[in-house]
């Protein structure tokens, strides 16, 4: 793993995590805490407990990996181009200067 983007994406039997997912899981674990705090002040049980079961659903559907298609092994190994693309995003410039930095040592 050489960047925070190889974790994200890096393949576990098939299984990666999905972006889509963690921001999904991300809004409902927000709303299930706003949920829980108005339960909690206004005293209504049923309110704090649907806000704490969508904080826990959120959870679950943030960190549960999606099925993707299966990552095949290559003969060779990755290598970064030589020069970025100008159309490539700024992360993935220093992504890609970062590896060639590391490849020196």
């Amino acid at each position: 793993m050489h960047n925070d983007a190889d974790v994200v994406s890096a393949a576990r039997n098939g299984r990666t995590l999905s972006y889509r997912n963690i921001v999904y899981g991300t809004i409902l674990v927000l709303l299930g805490l706003g949920a829980l705090v108005i339960g909690v002040s206004t005293q209504l049980v049923v309110v704090g407990v649907l806000g704490f079961v969508a904080m826990l659903g959120g959870v679950v559907l943030a960190v549960t990996p999606t099925r993707g298609t299966p990552v095949v092994p290559t003969d060779k190994p990755h290598r970064a181009p030589a020069s970025p693309q100008p159309s490539a995003s700024f992360m993935d410039r220093m992504n890609d200067r970062w590896d060639r930095r590391n490849e020196d040592r």
